[in-house]
């Protein structure tokens, strides 16, 4: 039997529908909607950027609307939620920690986030710390003194800093709360109590295949090849794992319209008894799963993006912290933005269109009332642009008060 024929907005629309953008939501989120958007992705990245709302918050918002950003903190902290290295760091659905458990018992191959060097010299002052949390609770890494001399930067953490994140790596400590976006690490075995390695260890193999599960599931609709990335996963036998997939019934074969042969998670086979239209607008996160993959974003929806933030300033295209913005199922442009807030002005340095990108005055509509959305759930009150093309500026102004947005 021939595969499926879908044409690539179909597939676009697919994925956006696997990720929960192809639709504005429909009423105010409830606490229970951020968990369920979480679960829906698998993983939501974290990032301590906040030239506008920090990215975890944004991916969010990007899908619920309006929400009170305690809920994250609160999950966090309820231990619905732990964090972990997955894509990158992230924070994970609780039910997941099976899956990367087998990353903490193995952290020297983690990379630069642990150094059995540091580890070994530094045991006596590690065995410590973790005596002293043992009796007195959790801890951050602000209460712990600087060296005279210590210059700042993630390049340079202090000691106690070091410890935490390497005792972070491996498992032995766990991120129970954040105050002001700072991690408060605890003991393992006061968070997870029950946990026993030996009754409830998946193996590497095990969680690995979960792992690509849930990454189809989250993509929706996928080349093999894709998969891997969404967990940072290494050595993966793509094309055994496609054919147990397909012989299970797990993954369909599809030919979708310039970009060939894909796979379309089971569950999304429902969406295409009818026709699929995308209706949401919407400012991305670069964090946000949908772009994080540059070879994924630029294959499905011809979109070049690459955060600027760590190149040299005379180097960058575009800017420091460009936000893709989503129109009704397409990539169409993107912006520099930052958000001012003494005062409370949602600030767009820049503003780019697409190639070929055609301005209708609903695209207009539609774009100005996004930018509102997401400069006032920030507490901005006015928004400015200073550049972009004439006519998107004529069309939807270049300074206004938010007093009136819809």
């Amino acid at each position: 039997m021939a595969p499926v024929s879908l044409s690539r907005q179909t597939a676009r629309n697919l994925h956006l529908a696997a990720q929960g953008l192809l639709h504005a939501p429909k009423r105010k989120a409830t606490y229970h909607d951020l968990l369920t958007t979480i679960r829906r992705m698998s993983l939501l990245q974290i990032d301590t950027i906040h030239v506008v709302a920090r990215s975890p918050y944004l991916v969010l918002f990007s899908r619920l609307g309006d929400y009170p950003i305690a809920w994250l903190e609160q999950a966090l902290a309820s231990g619905s939620l732990f964090e972990y290295w997955a894509h990158e760091a992230c924070f994970i659905p609780a039910e997941d920690y099976p899956l990367l458990r087998h990353r903490m018992l193995q952290p020297e191959k983690m990379g630069w986030k642990y150094s059995a060097t540091w580890m070994a010299e530094h045991a006596d002052e590690v065995a410590r710390l973790l005596q002293h949390i043992a009796a007195h609770g959790p801890v951050r890494s602000a209460d712990f003194a600087t060296a005279p001399g210590h210059q700042p930067g993630w390049w340079s953490w202090k000691p106690h800093k070091r410890h935490l994140e390497n005792l972070f790596t491996a498992g032995e400590l766990m991120v129970v709360g954040r105050q002001n976006f700072q991690r408060i690490y605890d003991l393992r075995q006061r968070v997870l109590p029950e946990w026993n390695d030996a009754l409830h260890m998946l193996s590497e193999e095990e969680a690995q295949e979960q792992m690509l599960r849930n990454s189809a599931r989250s993509l929706g609709i996928f080349r093999a090849e894709w998969l891997p990335d969404y967990y940072r996963l290494k050595r993966v036998a793509l094309k055994n794992l496609m054919a147990r997939w397909q012989e299970e019934g797990f993954a369909v074969p599809v030919m979708a319209e310039d970009m060939g042969a894909m796979w379309l998670h089971h569950e999304a086979l429902a969406q295409l008894e009818k026709p699929l239209k995308a209706s949401h607008t919407a400012i991305l996160s670069p964090f946000d799963p949908v772009v994080w993959d540059r070879r994924r974003a630029l294959a499905l929806f011809d979109f070049n993006y690459r955060l600027e933030c760590y190149t040299p300033e005379a180097k960058r295209r575009y800017g420091y912290f460009t936000l893709p913005l989503l129109h009704r199922g397409a990539l169409k442009a993107r912006l520099d933005a930052k958000m001012l807030r003494r005062e409370r002005c949602l600030e767009i340095k820049n503003f780019w269109l697409e190639e070929k990108i055609s301005v209708s005055a609903g695209m207009l509509n539609d774009l100005r009332k996004a930018i509102a959305r997401f400069a006032r759930w920030q507490g901005a009150e006015q928004v400015r642009i200073e550049k972009g093309p004439a006519m998107l500026l004529q069309g939807i102004g270049t300074h206004w008060s938010l007093t009136n947005e819809a």
